[in-house]
């Protein structure tokens, strides 16, 4: 392929990854689970956590494209594409589940992914080394935000519950995977910020 091609093919995911328009390639978990009645409030509370679980899921997208793109070593590259389609899933299962919900995914998923891409392009450019500890740093705090979810969630709610606790799992073996292959352990300001800036992203997500 020439560079033109490979420019539309990103666009092409960009532009699906941010409308939520993506096709996963495993079962999903909340199909065997009942559907439940709830109350109005529950439904927009669950809506609420899953379209900011999407967001996590567009910022996954992003972050793992572009740190793919500029690694350097191609076991670490294909570790960002292994885990990138994962999170493919993750996508299109809390998109399913949002429509389920009558709700939307987020109207600011543009600039999510733009910021989310250009922090993982950062990463990569220092080193295979600190762009890996950011993934673990990353998806060590989506685990505990997604336990937070499984807390949160009404418990009438079976079939988002089961879809937020296949993320978690395959979320912590990310983190292994790159723990495994030399993450650098990143500095506290550095994690710091990072928890700082997903504040941010989850309180505005829940709402837009």
């Amino acid at each position: 392929m020439n560079k033109l091609d490979v420019l539309l093919i990103h666009l092409d995911k960009t532009l699906r990854v941010v409308t939520g328009v993506t096709t996963a390639a495993r079962a999903n978990p909340s199909e065997q689970q009942p559907d439940e009645r709830m109350e109005l409030a529950q439904r927009r509370h669950s809506a609420g956590l899953m379209r900011v679980n999407h967001v996590g899921e567009v910022c996954a997208q992003a972050l793992y494209e572009s740190q793919g793109l500029f690694a350097h070593d191609a076991a670490v590259q294909e570790q960002f594409v292994a885990a990138g389609r994962d999170e493919e899933d993750h996508l299109a299962w809390t998109a399913h589940r949002l429509k389920e919900l009558d709700s939307h995914v987020s109207l600011l998923n543009p600039f999510w992914y733009a910021g989310a891409f250009a922090l993982g392009a950062i990463a990569a450019k220092v080193g295979d080394a600190t762009s890996l500890g950011f993934v673990v740093e990353t998806e060590r705090q989506v685990e505990a935000h997604l336990n937070s979810h499984l807390d949160e969630l009404p418990e009438q709610d079976a079939k988002s519950r089961a879809i937020v606790l296949q993320m978690r799992d395959d979320e912590i073996a990310h983190g292994a995977s790159a723990q495994q292959l030399g993450a650098a352990d990143l500095p506290a300001p550095v994690k710091q910020l990072m928890t700082g800036m997903a504040k941010v992203m989850t309180t505005l997500a829940y709402y837009v």
